[in-house]
């Protein structure tokens, strides 16, 4: 267990060390020989041991086949070191710097991967330490970049609460090609999740409590949503005539439309008395994406130090939905 602190301890040390040699990137970013570290290995430790003791065997027993299969493991040795560093060298890398999710759903950030080299790229892993320096473990995702190629390599983390989840910094990793040594990069680009709570509620929409004189005011020769049928009086227009009835024997009439489905809806936290505020959210988010669902129809949003205007659509879902997780949230 002290192991594991201590090394975690030297992990962040060497982070925050990184950081202010290098100072704050902007992506994309290309990685150059003094971005890249590199250390053995598990097994590459191992390996060490063993062509040591075989060397060691070799001169005790005067064994020229012993020294020379240890002089070519530890030939082959530094080429592989040579090759695992190489791997990084000259890369590129680029990012979405903020994703979006809802609690218990992955927040998902897209890294492209740029080798300009005529020399394959294997076995490259994107890592993000768990959110805001939490005990998790990190979020992982590899790829292989062909020569002079792109490569698209999304990371999904998981989410634990709502609100605003940060990292400081992600790390570019490799062990090709044996697996005996760890190069790796940071690049501090900060990285920003809103977490918007789980759409819960079993409240209906303000709409649906609309009272008659309401109703009676929006139906305005509409052409939104059929509202019923009304008495046809001479200069109606003949295209809301409902022949259907007129076939039948009844009198003439015409469809009534409303514009209902034009009115603004807003969606407003204090429509939700009774409730405490995270179930208030919850609410409110499961109404966002019930009118995103439906019909296209503007709303807006009102929450405490926040309103946002009427619209439609996924930027304005977004802004909506980064509202309620940023609620009570420190701003990024």
């Amino acid at each position: 267990m002290n192991l594991q602190r201590w090394r975690q301890a030297a992990i962040t040390r060497l982070r925050r060390w990184s950081v202010r040699r290098h100072g704050a990137d902007v992506l994309p970013m290309r990685i150059n020989r003094r971005r890249i570290y590199i250390v053995p290995t598990r097994f590459g430790l191992m390996l060490g041991a063993l062509l040591v003791a075989m060397l060691i065997a070799g001169l005790n027993y005067n064994s020229n086949l012993g020294l020379a299969f240890a002089f070519f493991m530890a030939s082959l040795v530094l080429v592989a070191m040579h090759h695992c560093h190489r791997n990084l060298l000259g890369l590129s890398v680029d990012a979405s710097l903020v994703a979006d999710a809802l609690l218990g759903t992955d927040a998902e950030f897209h890294f492209m991967l740029h080798n300009e080299s005529a020399v394959e790229r294997r076995d490259i892993e994107v890592r993000m330490p768990a959110p805001d320096g939490g005990g998790a473990d990190p979020a992982a995702a590899s790829a292989c970049v062909g020569h002079l190629a792109y490569e698209p390599v999304p990371v999904a983390v998981a989410t634990a609460r709502r609100g605003i989840c940060r990292w400081e910094q992600f790390e570019l990793r490799t062990t090709h090609p044996f697996g005996w040594f760890r190069a790796w990069t940071y690049v501090h680009a900060p990285l920003t999740a809103f977490v918007a709570p789980r759409p819960r509620g079993e409240r209906p929409l303000p709409a649906a409590g609309m009272g008659t004189a309401s109703v009676a005011r929006a139906q305005v020769r509409g052409e939104e949503e059929f509202a019923g049928l009304s008495v046809y009086a001479p200069g109606m227009p003949l295209k809301h005539m409902a022949w259907k009835v007129l076939a039948r024997g009844g009198e003439p009439a015409v469809r009534i439309y409303s514009d209902l489905g034009a009115q603004p809806e807003w969606l407003e936290w204090s429509a939700l008395e009774g409730l405490d505020p995270e179930a208030r959210l919850s609410q409110l988010c499961r109404w966002v994406l019930h009118c995103e669902a439906g019909p296209p129809r503007p709303y807006g949003l009102r929450i405490p130090g926040v309103e946002i205007a009427p619209g439609h659509g996924a930027s304005h879902r977004a802004r909506c939905l980064r509202a309620l997780a940023a609620h009570g949230a420190a701003a990024p």
